[in-house]
């Protein structure tokens, strides 16, 4: 799913008019490296020991993942080989070394964000070194590192409340033009989710899966059973990456799971770090233990993310430029946000909901029948849209009447996140006039790519004869 870009620094794509329009004279003179990492800040020579600080973190995120992706191994090589400043082209050597290594764990890593960051942090550390794709690959030497350098001194905290023109999405924009179209994604309950495009879907995803990626921001949730033998699960933990821009923001992470839903970032920050708009990115704690919003108003976006029950919930706004800022070479397949659940990951809570009310399945079982769960969930959703659907599935195939809130609260978010009112509610019809659509369109590309290959055949006999 993601391919390493090459070594040559390339301006951003998406925003990038955005960003030059924000930029002073002087500054369009100077090169700047992309969003990225955190340590390609304007502040002198990236620390290796940044990147591979970021990198460990992740791996004690998702340490099942690690135990088959190897990239451990690739991030203690190069962390030993570059703890210690050294001349530019042992750098580039060690860099490459280091490019190898992660490039053959690209089968069993492929899909986890850790080797993602790694790829992306090596093209900028490639980019800001001028070091070249070619040259020696030897093994690094360990060096004994030094001491790590003082801590700056930060800003005067009424001089970087507000920061620059830059640091805030709308302002930014050139004048004269439309305001911004913002979007919404939900993802909640059995789990349920509600893309950019308002497709409501029902999925399976057990494990590690990435809801977006792009230019700015990363989000990725872990998915768990909820009962033996179920296809439902639920989010148990969650990690979201910002990564660093301009003069904005330093690169963050938040990370939540059950029973622990932090009101800071993992480093303990509260905010953007120590650049003039670090103010434009902060967690705010609603209820403790319950209700963190997260709001990054440099790219005109807010995320809540709720504990309800022993799962988590995610609902995001974001303006519809910041959702299509592609990486180059990143096809965006697999973000579930923005394209779905794969096929395969799908399920039909229709055919679930018809077995259920003719008294099959497992919900007497579990506590509910198909009735007693609809009464349940008409007190908090009186409206039988798909997210009153969606209560009655989860009370079904769990029996957990948290899920009843976790619904609730989705459709909360959706009234105070989502651009549209008229579109708050999704009604099954509406579900399956899209998926209706959407098989349209497959069986007419099968029905024209097929008249192709007839035509094509025709015209090879006729050429013969």
């Amino acid at each position: 799913m993601y391919t390493s870009a090459g070594f040559t620094h390339r301006k951003p794509l998406g925003l990038q008019s955005r960003g030059e329009l924000m930029q002073s004279p002087r500054e369009r003179s100077e090169v700047r490296p992309r969003a990225g990492w955190m340590v390609m800040g304007k502040r002198g020579r990236p620390s290796a020991l940044d990147v591979c600080r970021v990198l460990a973190v992740f791996l004690s995120l998702f340490p099942a993942v690690s135990l088959q992706c190897k990239i451990l191994k690739c991030n203690s090589e190069f962390w030993a080989s570059t703890s210690n400043s050294g001349p530019e082209e042992e750098f580039c050597t060690a860099l490459r070394a280091y490019n190898s290594c992660v490039r053959r764990t690209a089968r069993t890593c492929r899909g986890d964000l850790a080797y993602h960051s790694a790829q992306h942090g090596i093209e900028d550390l490639m980019s800001q070194h001028n070091c070249s794709k070619e040259g020696p690959t030897s093994q690094p030497r360990a060096r004994t590192p030094l001491p790590p350098p003082p801590p700056p001194l930060l800003p005067d905290s009424q001089e970087r409340s507000d920061g620059p023109e830059v640091c805030h999405y709308e302002r930014s924009l050139p004048r004269n033009t439309a305001p911004p179209n913002y979007t919404h994604c939900g993802f909640f309950g059995d789990p349920h989710l509600r893309t950019f495009g308002d497709d409501f879907q029902t999925c399976k995803v057990e494990g590690a899966w990435p809801l977006i990626h792009n230019k700015y921001l990363s989000v990725q949730v872990t998915n768990t059973p909820v009962v033996p033998g179920s296809l439902a699960t639920a989010t148990s933990k969650l990690t979201i990456i910002f990564k660093n821009f301009q003069e904005c923001v330093d690169q963050k992470m938040y990370h939540a799971e059950t029973d622990e839903l932090p009101a800071a970032f993992a480093d303990g920050s509260k905010n953007g770090g120590d650049r003039h708009g670090a103010n434009t990115l902060r967690v705010v704690e609603k209820v403790p233990g319950q209700h963190v919003e997260i709001q990054a108003r440099y790219i005109g976006t807010t995320i809540v993310v709720r504990q309800v029950g022993r799962y988590l919930t995610f609902a995001v706004r974001m303006p519809e430029e910041v959702v299509n800022s592609v990486e180059e070479g990143d096809n965006q397949d697999l973000y579930l946000c923005l394209h779905g659940c794969p096929g395969n990951q799908r399920i039909d809570f229709r055919n679930f909901r018809a077995r259920a009310a003719d008294g099959a399945g497992r919900s007497r079982a579990q506590g509910f029948t198909y009735q007693s769960a609809k009464a349940k969930c008409k007190e908090r959703l009186p409206v039988e849209d798909l997210y009153f659907q969606s209560c009655v599935f989860d009370l079904l195939s769990s029996g957990d009447i948290n899920f009843t809130m976790a619904a609730y609260y989705a459709f909360e978010d959706v009234k105070m996140l989502h651009s549209n009112s008229k579109r708050y509610h999704i009604f099954e019809k509406d579900a399956f006039i899209g998926n209706a659509a959407q098989r349209g369109k497959d069986l007419l590309s099968l029905f024209l790519l097929n008249l192709l290959a007839v035509l094509l055949w025709i015209e090879c006999c006729t050429v013969h004869l």
